[in-house]
């Protein structure tokens, strides 16, 4: 009614337009990953990893950092956890924008469906990464984004529907209940 209209008003009037997410999709060829067992989450040796060493494989592969450990650069070198499979085809989709709470939950459960039909995939992942100086905290305290701006969490999702959850906050930060 009358508030709406209000609102769509001030909007308007102040040059402010809604934007919509960013939606972009790549595919990554002959992907070294790790292999992975949803019971394990410490890993064995030549068997499976650990869930730290998916981790921060992840951040790697979603930051584009080169994984053949070849030294050209002598900056850092890095390479997929062992033991490791090729994946011929790995698809990554990236979300760039203000997403609320009710959507992630809405894109988990359509992963979630993803191995209801047979498929060759083990495991999927969801990683959300919130703003460094997002307004957001847990529990009572503020975030503390001036001394770190950690803010993410990830889902592994196992074809049997286990999963796990990795969480990375700021020192500064309570942890998440």
């Amino acid at each position: 009614g009358a508030e709406g209209s209000t609102l769509m008003s001030y909007f308007s009037k102040n040059q402010i337009q809604a934007l919509k997410p960013k939606i972009t999709f790549s595919t990554l060829r002959d992907l070294q990953c790790p292999v992975l067992q949803s019971n394990d989450l410490q890993g064995k040796p030549e068997e499976s990893c650990s869930t730290e060493e998916l981790f921060e494989w992840l951040g790697a592969v979603l930051n584009q950092v080169s994984l053949d450990n070849k030294s050209s650069s002598f900056l850092s070198t890095y390479c997929c956890p062992e033991p490791s499979t090729v994946v011929e085809k790995a698809f990554l989709c990236t979300i760039t924008g203000f997403i609320i709470p009710e959507k992630i939950i809405q894109l988990l459960e359509q992963l979630c469906c993803y191995f209801s039909e047979p498929k060759l995939a083990y495991w999927l992942t969801l990683t959300v990464h919130g703003f460094a100086d997002s307004p957001v905290s847990w529990r009572e305290s503020e975030h503390g984004f001036h001394k770190g701006g950690e803010n993410l969490y990830n889902f592994v999702i196992f074809r049997n529907l286990d999963y796990w959850l990795h969480m990375a906050v700021g020192a500064h930060d309570d942890c998440p209940p």
